[in-house]
């Protein structure tokens, strides 16, 4: 998979998919994460529609294809954003200033900008990953171990199944053969959810695994994440640390 870029008189346009990038026969290399500070409105067209009136905002343009939109009043979680992959047009003449972002849905993500304060690009180079803390780490060894509480006729594949963009928790099957990837948390928020939504989109393209359904599993689950988890077909499962162990009722809660 890779970046593609073209310019014609509708102004620039990209295709943001991947770590390298071919055009024409040859390769070249990956956009750098682009940051941008710009006042600027946004309006969304899809399942719905919402709009952003104009104020000062962050704009990220990752490498792995996602463009999010945020405000300084949360720590984390954007206004807006659209998940790889995706396509990126800058406008031009009539339509200067105008950003239309478009998923693999048909979704829309239209910023208009009126006036850019800040521009920059940085190569981030290969993130070593999250070192599960030890909760974390002995949640996945025990439901790996006891796969079965998940669903009758579950069997595991494999703890930690790698993949190009990082390792899968648990990789398993369930009664009926389906592949099913387990992402595992001690607290279920939005970026767990993103995270797993991303190794879904690669495992589905392997022809051996798919297609590949996907379990949100913590100790807690936030609404929010929930709420996300269900709109993208992600079932959710409340782990019991201490029924895992063997302490009391070995039962997961699945919603």
């Amino acid at each position: 998979m890779g970046t593609q870029s073209a310019t014609n008189e509708h102004g620039s346009f990209r295709v943001l998919r991947g770590r390298i990038a071919s055009t024409a026969g040859r390769r070249v290399a990956l956009p750098t994460m682009r940051l941008v500070i710009a006042r600027c409105s946004v309006d969304y067209a899809g399942r719905l529609t919402a709009h952003l009136p104009s104020a000062p905002r962050l704009i990220l343009v990752k490498a792995d294809g996602s463009v999010s939109i945020h405000a300084d009043d949360r720590a984390y979680k954007p206004l807006n954003w659209m998940s790889p992959p995706c396509t990126l047009k800058e406008g031009a003449g009539d339509e200067d200033g105008v950003w239309t972002v478009v998923n693999k849905a048909g979704e829309k993500l239209i910023i208009t900008m009126e006036e850019i304060l800040h521009d920059s690009s940085h190569e981030l180079g290969v993130d070593p990953g999250l070192i599960k803390d030890g909760v974390e780490a002995h949640l996945q060894e025990l439901l790996a171990d006891r796969i079965e509480t998940l669903g009758d006729g579950y069997t595991l594949i494999r703890r930690e199944y790698m993949t190009a963009i990082g390792p899968v928790d648990i990789l398993c099957r369930d009664a009926d053969g389906q592949t099913v990837a387990v992402e595992i948390k001690r607290r279920g928020e939005i970026d767990g959810v993103e995270q797993l939504t991303r190794y879904l989109e690669l495992l589905n393209r392997d022809p051996h695994l798919a297609p590949v359904r996907g379990i949100f599993a913590a100790q807690e689950i936030k609404p929010q994440a929930r709420v996300l988890a269900t709109d993208r077909g992600i079932g959710c499962a409340v782990l019991d640390y201490d029924a895992l162990r063997g302490i009391e009722d070995d039962k997961l809660r699945l919603f």
